[in-house]
């Protein structure tokens, strides 16, 4: 039975009031989850930027401690990313696509169009830092396709 009246407009069924408890609880949840994505998508086309100006010191900046260490140098992790990634050292286009756990660890996947157009799909490991996430491994794909 519908209510009638002046009010009626304003008085919910139970299942109207669980519904919407529901889809607000769900944007509640989901808000952090858009945060993180689009804080991790800012630090990764943040480092592509940076190399896409050939500015290894502020690439450098967006590698994690452990990645650093491994490296020492912003002059030496620039050369490793220059010869042994060169989709990521000029990049075309670059396209976040799916954030996913893997063993308590977060990974990103990215696609990137090199300067041939060819397109290469990365995974990035992220880790959180002091000021946001920092990347701390970076995967080659064996797929690649041909389109950008």
């Amino acid at each position: 039975m519908k209510p009638r009246g002046p009010f009626s407009r304003i008085i919910l069924t139970n299942m109207e009031v669980m519904m919407r408890y529901a889809v607000f609880a769900l944007a509640v949840l989901a808000a952090p989850a858009f945060a993180q994505e689009a804080e991790i998508a800012e630090t990764i086309n943040g480092q592509m930027e940076a190399f896409r100006a050939e500015d290894v010191v502020t690439a450098f900046t967006f590698a994690s401690p452990t990645i650093q260490g491994i490296f020492g140098t912003p002059e030496n992790f620039g050369k490793m990313v220059r010869e042994g990634y060169p989709m990521v050292w000029k990049p075309g286009a670059v396209q976040m696509m799916e954030l996913r756990t893997v063993a308590g660890a977060l990974w990103q996947r990215v696609r990137v169009a090199d300067s041939g157009g060819r397109g290469w799909y990365l995974d990035y490991r992220m880790v959180p830092g002091p000021k946001g996430w920092l990347i701390d491994a970076v995967q080659l794909l064996p797929m690649q396709d041909l389109g950008a």
